[in-house]
């Protein structure tokens, strides 16, 4: 691990070091979207069990459910005060489990940009106090724009962004599926698959901006959510083929020049995973199996405990037995950050990130 990364939230050049070390090492750091404290210690906890770095990252809907739904929301108030919120939890508690932590962002399309507007006022106050970001990257989904538009905006963020040190993450192409409020699962196939000419176009507008760094989800058939075999066709060779398509362009020797990112990840094989790595993939995003494992570990709680369940007194060990010790609401909790942990510890196996630190 270079020696800039330490344990906690990792932003500016240790965040590039991490990720230029993710690519030369071939292995993806899993970025897992949460929805409160719970997810959080969840993606810290196995993060801590694998040995490696894990990126936390926050939607819109997952910042408002931290501040909660009857919070007023007018003007995205409730969105930006739970992510904000998150982000201190994590700050206050990832060096207590040892390991580089990564404060993301997940999609924000056009019309959600006031969200990201009012969170980056937030870790320029931040980096005023602090030296550094309150988060360490930003993801921009333009997708459903005009390219010109997508890349422009993208470049215009950055531009911002590069005086604190963060990172953008900007997306290229179409995730299909749908995902918290991002509902792209009747779009035309042809969108589902990035051409490398999109990728240098946009490599060459976001390189040039000074102190710039970015990363790039380039669409090669992934779809959010997981559905039966047959139905999503995953090409990770555009992603090849696109790193070989700009390095002749730009006449370098890394025969990676893009770090790219990959959306959809729940359900994929292990074998277009580790392809897609070899590619030049440093981050995996993961929601989809996440949840699944964090109420599969809450249901199962409940079935194995159901007759201490019933009623507050009473239980097969007598009629007058108090049953607190198991309505608790930790206990429960803490089977879904468990089982969610080791389903990531598992998805980490699949991108190499064990061991790392």
């Amino acid at each position: 691990m270079p020696a800039s990364v330490k344990p906690g939230v990792v932003t500016g050049q240790a965040l590039v070091d991490l990720l230029n070390y993710a690519k030369e090492n071939e292995f993806a750091i899993p970025g897992v979207n949460i929805v409160g404290t719970n997810s959080i210690n969840a993606c810290l906890e196995a993060a801590k069990i694998a040995g490696g770095p894990v990126m936390v990252t926050f939607s819109k809907g997952g910042g408002q459910f931290i501040a909660g739904k009857a919070a007023d929301n007018t003007n995205d108030a409730a969105c930006i005060a739970g992510t904000v919120a998150g982000a201190l939890h994590v700050r206050a508690v990832a060096k207590l489990y040892g390991v580089p932590v990564i404060l993301h962002t997940d999609h924000c399309q056009k019309a959600w940009l006031p969200w990201i507007d009012a969170l980056l006022e937030a870790s320029e106050d931040y980096f005023a106090k602090n030296g550094e970001p309150l988060f360490s990257s930003h993801m921009l989904d333009l997708s459903e724009e005009p390219l010109e538009e997508n890349i422009a905006i993208c470049k215009k963020y950055l531009t911002r962004m590069a005086k604190i040190n963060m990172l953008l993450e900007m997306e290229l192409g179409v995730t299909g599926g749908e995902e918290d409020g991002v509902d792209n699962s009747n779009v035309d196939s042809s969108r589902l698959y990035t051409q490398p000419e999109e990728v240098w176009q946009t490599y060459q507008e976001l390189a040039s901006v000074p102190s710039g760094n970015f990363t790039v989800a380039a669409a090669f058939g992934n779809v959010h959510g997981v559905y039966a075999p047959g139905n999503v066709t995953l090409k990770p060779e555009i992603l090849h083929s696109t790193q070989k398509f700009i390095k002749e362009k730009l006449g370098c020797k890394s025969d990676k020049p893009v770090s790219f990112v990959f959306h959809g990840g729940s359900g994929s094989s292990q074998a277009d995973i580790q392809y897609a790595i070899k590619a030049g993939v440093i981050k995996m995003n993961l929601d989809t199996d996440t949840q699944w494992a964090f109420w599969d570990g809450v249901n199962q709680y409940s079935k194995k405990n159901a007759p201490y369940l019933q009623t507050q007194i009473g239980n097969p060990e007598g009629p007058i037995k108090p049953n607190k010790k198991y309505y608790d609401p930790r206990v429960s909790l803490r089977s879904g950050e468990q089982s969610m942990a080791a389903r990531l510890v598992q998805a980490m196996k699949d991108l190499n990130c064990i061991d790392r630190l």
